[in-house]
C-alpha cells in the first residue's frame, strides 16, 4: 500500500463543492491556489479534483446525490498582503467576479482580505491576518 500524506488544520477535515462546470471550476481554482502557493492534491477520472481540504466535483458524484451545493463562503489563508492581491487578480482573470477588492477589513487590526465569487457564485476569500507566529505550517497526517 502506498503511504499517503495529508496536511490538515484544526477544525475542518474537508469541504466538498458540487459545481455545474468542473472544467471552469478547475481553471478558477488552479489559478487561485497557484497564487496562494497550494499544490493540487489530485484528480479523479470524472474530472473531480482537490486541493488540501477542498474537494470539487459535479452533481453526478456519489456524495453529491445529484444536487449542487448552495452558496458557500470559503476563506483561504494567505501568507501576506501581496498573496491576497495575487489571489484577487488570478480569480478575476479566470472567471471570478469581484465581491470585495483587496483591503483592510474591520474584523480585527491587520485583517487584510479580498473576496470574489467563483463560477458557481460561492463567496471565496483570501485573508492575511497580519504578523503572527505559527507553531507549525500545517498538521501532517501520514497513513
Amino acid at each position: 500500500m502506498e503511504t499517503m500524506e495529508l496536511h490538515r488544520g484544526r477544525l475542518i477535515d474537508h469541504v466538498q463543492l458540487v459545481v455545474r462546470d468542473v472544467p471552469a471550476s478547475r481553471r478558477f481554482y488552479d489559478a487561485v491556489f497557484k497564487s496562494l502557493k497550494v499544490p493540487l492534491g489530485g484528480t479523479l477520472d470524472d474530472g473531480a479534483f482537490w486541493y488540501d481540504e477542498l474537494f470539487v466535483s459535479n452533481a453526478k458524484s456519489e456524495a453529491a446525490q445529484g444536487e449542487l451545493t448552495g452558496r458557500n463562503h470559503l476563506a483561504f489563508q494567505a501568507a501576506d498582503r501581496a498573496m491576497v492581491d495575487a489571489f484577487h487578480q488570478a480569480a478575476l482573470a479566470t472567471g471570478g467576479s469581484d465581491n470585495g477588492a483587496p483591503g483592510e477589513r474591520p474584523y480585527h487590526p491587520g485583517y487584510y482580505a479580498a473576496f470574489v465569487l467563483d463560477p458557481d457564485g460561492n463567496n471565496i476569500e483570501a485573508v492575511y491576518h497580519g504578523e503572527a507566529k505559527r507553531s507549525a505550517p500545517s498538521v501532517k497526517v501520514t497513513f
